[in-house]
């Protein structure tokens, strides 16, 4: 089979064969459908994340994958042979990951792909829709706050601000004046082209401005990043925290059910083969305000 990997010294992705995995009781093998390209999986291959997150040499790539599932552990009671599943692959150190034909992952980590949403569209929600549940998470909750998200129209940033008008946030999305119709789609009450003053309750900074963003949180607020590695330094009494996302089947299927129902809306850039996969990661950027790209095998 075929994986996608990240190598030291080389800032581009690699092509190669690779066995598979060995399959432990609690997980299951997929064949992969397709896989998002996100901003994270050119950070790890363009080597600026090997030493902050201690990385071996080879790595595989990739966190989000769809596909149909062709085995399963002993102890797995909940999926079966043939289901059509998403999963986020959170294992950064592992020699293949979600960019490869076949990919191993926990069952626990997967969710069966709803009827009704597109399978290959279902690739671009696991990495980003948890981190941003998972993120509204440690900010408590909403009773009516005023919540700022940055980067309000990128993959993350766009689930967040659904989410939080969903729970009741009064939310504000900071974007590009183009990104207005989104917005207002997703819920925000309201928006803005550059950081306010320190006007809101909290603030989700799925843009990773950091010091740049907190300015915006009132005294005694609250702050959540999307860098772990790095989070910024408390002030003004604000509380400050970074999520790191982590593999979540049952939230997971939650976030899929809602994307069928369009509360959140899924936007897929464009599909390019495996053997294509630095033309995805070439236009990660370009595609990543509007949409994930995604490789197929």
């Amino acid at each position: 089979m075929r994986a996608l990997v990240a190598r030291t010294g080389n800032n581009t992705p690699v092509l190669q064969e690779s066995s598979p995995e060995p399959l432990a009781p609690d997980e299951i093998r997929v064949a992969v459908r397709a896989a998002a390209v996100n901003p994270a999986d050119g950070w790890v291959a363009s080597g600026a994340a090997r030493s902050l997150l201690d990385l071996p040499d080879v790595v595989g790539l990739g966190y989000d994958l769809v596909g149909t599932v062709t085995d399963v552990g002993a102890a797995v009671t909940d999926l079966t042979v043939g289901d059509v599943v998403a999963a986020l692959h959170e294992d950064r150190t592992a020699p293949v990951r979600a960019h490869a034909d076949v990919a191993t992952v926990p069952a626990a980590a997967a969710a069966v792909v709803p009827a009704g949403l597109d399978p290959a569209g279902a690739a671009s929600v696991p990495l980003n829709a948890l981190t941003a549940a998972q993120g509204l998470d440690l900010l408590g909750p909403a009773e009516g706050r005023t919540l700022l998200v940055t980067g309000a129209a990128g993959g993350v940033g766009g689930y967040a601000v659904a989410l939080a008008a969903r729970s009741g946030w009064r939310v504000t999305g900071l974007a590009r004046a183009a990104d207005e119709d989104f917005l207002r789609r997703a819920g925000a009450a309201d928006t803005v082209t550059d950081v306010p003053g320190p006007d809101f309750d909290a603030v989700f900074d799925a843009a990773a401005l950091q010091e740049g963003a907190i300015v915006a949180a009132r005294d005694g607020g609250a702050f959540v990043g999307v860098l772990p590695p790095a989070p910024v330094a408390p002030e003004r009494g604000i509380s400050v925290a970074a999520v790191n996302v982590r593999a979540d089947g049952e939230r997971l299927a939650e976030l899929l059910g809602l994307s069928r129902d369009g509360v959140l809306e899924v936007r897929v850039a464009g599909e390019v083969s495996l053997d294509q996969a630095a033309a995805a990661y070439d236009r990660r950027t370009a595609g990543g305000q509007r949409g994930r790209w995604l490789l197929v095998p």
